[in-house]
């Protein structure tokens, strides 16, 4: 995989949602090989997807996420380098900075 690779993250403010209708979909967003992160909070009513806008349109996205009213509240482009950075928890960066 190229690490510079461009992927879009695009945050979401959903319209009508349950815990257990985003649990559900979040899972199912995540069984799609050409998402890479999905994270979906039905008590806050809001989350995010970083997916491959080469191979999963925006449009699909937004269609695979109708039945929860989302409406794009952001959007950010980064890399498969960045978004591998980002997920590193803080006790493996200071690991690394103390070595």
């Amino acid at each position: 995989m190229n690490p510079e690779k461009t992927l879009t993250k695009l945050d979401f403010r959903f319209g009508r949602i349950t815990p257990e209708e985003a649990r559900a979909k979040q899972y199912e967003l995540l069984t799609d090989t050409r998402i890479w992160r999905a994270f979906i909070n039905g008590f806050a009513r809001n989350g995010y997807v970083v997916f491959d806008e080469e191979k999963l349109s925006r449009e699909e996205l937004i269609g695979k996420l109708k039945e929860l009213e989302p409406e794009v509240t952001g959007e950010e482009h980064l890399t498969v380098a960045d978004l591998i950075k980002s997920s590193h928890s803080w006790n493996n960066l200071l690991g690394k900075a103390e070595s």
